[in-house]
């Protein structure tokens, strides 16, 4: 995973809930089928529009509602190889990282950008660009230990390598 993240931005507001992101109509189907309703209540075009490597930037209490881990699923099985928000909720932004989607807590970043806009995260410096009008918007690093559990792909994969977050030592 890398630490600094380009890509083409879709905007969306606040208070996005799990349910937004994971229709509980969907919730028993695969990821193929889950993923093709991914905020389709806000968007009917986004899940068939967004491409591998597009940025999601969002507003206040992003991932709010039930604790689906359906929800960030649903992200990267759309590629989607970021997520700013202003915030998030609690078990959503730990879900993210656990399964090893990149999130970045960057308050006023959805306001610094439009939708097709290109952007860049770095999530070591916490800071999110937006590239077009090259403006800067400086938001919290993630946490050494956060961008571990990422750059492993996730809790899982951190724990089969037998990597233990925050001790430095590098997976085979």
């Amino acid at each position: 995973m890398d630490e600094v993240i380009r890509g083409e931005v879709w905007v969306f507001g606040d208070d996005i809930s799990t349910d937004l992101l994971s229709p509980g109509a969907y919730a028993v189907d695969p990821v193929e089928v889950r993923k093709l309703h991914v905020l389709e209540a806000l968007d009917p075009n986004f899940a068939s529009s967004v491409r591998p490597g597009d940025l999601l930037v969002v507003g206040s209490n992003f991932g709010c509602g039930s604790s689906r881990e359906t929800a960030p699923e649903n992200l990267a099985a759309l590629g989607i190889a970021c997520v700013v928000a202003d915030s998030f909720a609690r078990i959503f932004l730990r879900n993210a990282v656990a399964i090893g989607l990149p999130v970045l807590v960057c308050p006023g970043a959805r306001d610094a950008i439009a939708t097709g806009e290109v952007g860049e995260v770095d999530l070591a410096a916490g800071t999110f660009r937006n590239v077009d009008r090259d403006t800067v918007v400086v938001g919290e690093p993630l946490p050494d230990e956060m961008r571990e559990i990422l750059a492993a792909g996730g809790i899982l994969a951190t724990l089969r390598g037998g990597v233990e977050p925050g001790s430095g030592v590098e997976s085979d």
